[in-house]
């Protein structure tokens, strides 16, 4: 008898556990619980790839038709395999290994560079001590349309090897490194790109982007 009672004891511990365990979100502090998103959800980057510019290219070929589909959305990934060669213009010669992703309305590339490429002692001040001969840098922004043909990236925030750049010093760090043409009307904060005529509008959100035919 006192081995079945020790045998009951057991089963009614095992199950308060089990009761505890069920009803957990109840009781046990939210910062304790396990997480519920999985790592294979978290926005990653992605390569520049022939195959992204691919599909990039087969969507413009589709939004060029008047009587298509008026909007096509692609991954960061995509549209920045297709726009490299445009942007490149503007970036410092020395940028290779260049990835994207989106996160939200925003879409981010990073790159490796040589500061001194962009005059980083000037634009940058005394945190130019704190960097390497090659560093990353990271552009976070999203695209305007200004006219037919001409689009920007309006950068919002940069990091060079993993320094914040303040906000108000974009301009400056934007016009050191850009030595491209500049059209009238892009911003002193973005980078200038030409783009189909026929697309109207440029948008970025929950970790994609969108481009939509002029329909006027």
């Amino acid at each position: 008898m006192r081995c079945l009672g020790r045998f009951g004891c057991l089963i009614l511990v095992a199950a308060l556990a089990f009761g505890g365990w069920w009803t957990r979100e109840r009781w046990l502090p939210a910062r304790l619980l396990p997480s519920t998103q999985s790592s294979a959800t978290s926005p990653g980057w992605e390569p520049l790839t022939n195959a992204g510019a691919a599909r990039t290219r087969t969507a413009l070929a589709k939004l060029s038709q008047p009587t298509g589909q008026v909007y096509q959305t692609l991954s960061g990934g995509d549209v920045a395999s297709f726009v490299v060669d445009e942007l490149a213009k503007h970036l410092p010669p020395s940028t290779d290994s260049i990835q994207a992703t989106v996160v939200g309305d925003q879409m981010s590339m990073r790159a490796i560079v040589r500061p001194a490429d962009f005059g980083a002692s000037s634009a940058l001040g005394p945190l130019a001590g704190m960097l390497g001969d090659r560093e990353r840098i990271q552009l976070g922004g999203t695209f305007h349309v200004i006219q037919p043909g001409l689009a920007e990236f309006a950068i919002q925030d940069v990091k060079v090897g993993g320094i914040g750049i303040p906000r108000g010093m974009i301009p400056r760090l934007v016009g050191q490194f850009d030595t491209g043409r500049r059209p009238p009307g892009v911003a002193s904060d973005a980078l200038p790109l030409s783009i189909p005529r026929y697309i109207g509008d440029i948008r970025i959100a929950n970790g994609k982007i969108t481009l939509y035919r002029n329909v006027e």
